[in-house]
C-alpha cells in the first residue's frame, strides 16, 4: 500500500462530511465529549439520506490470523472512515491512529476531525490500495 494525498477520492462525499462537521460544531460548539458529535452527526447523516455506521467493528489480521479489532467511530457510505477527537490540540498520533485504520482495512480515505478546537480541525487521510 503506498501513501497518497495528490488524488481526490469522494470528493462531494468528502465535502458535505466537512459541512456535516462544521454545522454540528457551529450548533454544539466545543466541550462535549466524542459521542456527542458523533450522534450529532448521524443524525444530520441521516437527515440527507446519507448511508453511516457508527463504532464498526473492524477485524486487524496478521499473517491470516485475527490479532485484534477496532471500533471506527463513523463509517460514511462504506467508503470512508471519520475518527472523531473533541481534544484541545489534535497530536501525531491521532493520525497515525487513523493510517493505521486505513491499513487494516479496506477503506482508502479517512478524515481525523476535532470538534475540541475552534474553528473545526481536520485532516483528511489516504491510503491507496495497489
Amino acid at each position: 500500500m503506498k501513501r497518497r494525498t495528490d488524488k481526490i477520492l469522494y470528493r462531494d462525499l468528502s465535502d458535505l462530511i466537512i459541512k456535516v462537521a462544521i454545522e454540528v460544531q457551529k450548533e454544539l460548539g466545543a466541550g462535549f465529549l466524542e459521542k456527542v458529535y458523533e450522534n450529532s452527526m448521524g443524525i444530520r447523516f441521516g437527515e440527507r439520506k446519507v448511508i453511516y455506521e457508527k463504532q464498526k467493528k473492524i477485524e486487524v489480521f496478521y499473517h491470516g490470523y485475527i490479532v485484534g479489532e477496532f471500533y471506527a467511530d463513523l463509517i460514511v457510505d462504506s467508503k470512508i472512515i471519520i475518527e472523531l477527537k473533541a481534544v484541545e490540540k489534535l497530536h501525531p498520533n491521532y493520525y497515525a491512529q487513523l493510517l493505521n485504520y486505513l491499513k487494516a482495512s479496506k477503506y482508502e480515505v479517512g478524515y481525523v476531525i476535532n470538534f475540541g478546537e475552534k474553528p473545526l480541525k481536520f485532516k483528511r487521510l489516504v491510503m491507496l490500495n495497489d
